[in-house]
């Protein structure tokens, strides 16, 4: 989010377009990790450290080959330009070739501490990216998408989960992002009615669920977010909360999706909240 939507796309702060630049801010930040675990760990030796990444699955519009080639290639320039470093100790290959004469200087010491054990990965999940000939597709035909523009495809997070324990050594895994913003209107009562949001959770909660079935050590899971908040550049304006803010007033209302998601923690369970609704 730093290194790529602040220093190459310029989307957030501090809003520059510089490739070579935002690939050495990247470095710096996994420099920066190794030095903060080893901060943490030395003044308490029981400190539980680890990392989040923001992983986006990118995946081919179709089986042939030049598509599933170019979405292996921007995965290796996206999500593991941070994967690769962190868990194997050197930068994915591909990715290395495709960034040419913009990849970052690397001193010698960085790889040990950049690749230090880590006691959990922490994923932040919304969407994928979905490519056609080696173009994003802007929107898939018949497809949901957030306020923010993001495509509702739950089986991709299961997709994600299952091919980073399947590529890396991992540790234990935590959801620590995944939700959707919606314009979220109240109704004349006070009240905020989010079907679509509720929906969301329960399919990524299913999809999760899944992968944890199929050998994914998932230990626990994190909506984003509790409140409606500052997002970034889109500032106030799209609504991610459980529970409704009005900033005016600052009254909290909690929607429809806070006391569906109340129940899924009190079961431990999506099925049986879905019987009772």
């Amino acid at each position: 989010m730093v290194a790529f939507l602040g220093h190459r796309t310029g989307e957030h702060a501090p809003g520059l377009q510089d490739e070579k630049l935002a690939l050495q801010v990247a470095h710096h930040l996994l420099v920066a990790h190794g030095l903060g675990a080893q901060a943490l760990r030395a003044s308490e030796a029981q400190a539980q450290v680890g990392i989040v990444l923001d992983l986006w699955p990118i995946e081919p519009a179709s089986d042939g080959p030049e598509e599933v080639a170019a979405a292996e290639r921007a995965w290796q320039q996206s999500s593991a330009w941070f994967l690769d470093p962190i868990f194997r100790a050197h930068y994915p290959v591909i990715g290395w070739q495709a960034y040419g004469a913009n990849v970052p200087q690397i001193l010698p010491a960085d790889w040990a501490l950049i690749a230090q054990r880590l006691d959990f990965l922490g994923v932040n999940y919304y969407s994928r990216t979905l490519l056609r000939n080696n173009s994003l597709v802007a929107r898939v035909p018949d497809a949901e998408y957030t306020d923010m523009g993001w495509e509702v495809h739950a089986p991709a997070l299961q997709r994600l989960l299952a091919r980073i324990q399947r590529e890396y050594r991992l540790p234990p895994i935590y959801l620590t992002e995944n939700g959707a913003a919606f314009p979220d209107p109240f109704d004349s009562a006070g009240r905020v009615h989010d079907p679509r949001r509720v929906n969301y959770l329960r399919e990524h909660l299913i999809q999760m669920r899944l992968a944890m079935d199929q050998g994914v050590d998932v230990r626990g899971y994190f909506v984003w977010s509790l409140l409606d908040n500052f997002e970034w550049a889109y500032g106030y304006a799209k609504r991610f909360g459980l529970i409704y803010v009005d900033y005016p007033t600052q009254q909290r209302i909690f929607k429809d999706s806070a006391a569906w998601y109340a129940q899924v923690i009190a079961q431990n369970q999506v099925e049986q909240v879905e019987m009772k609704r």
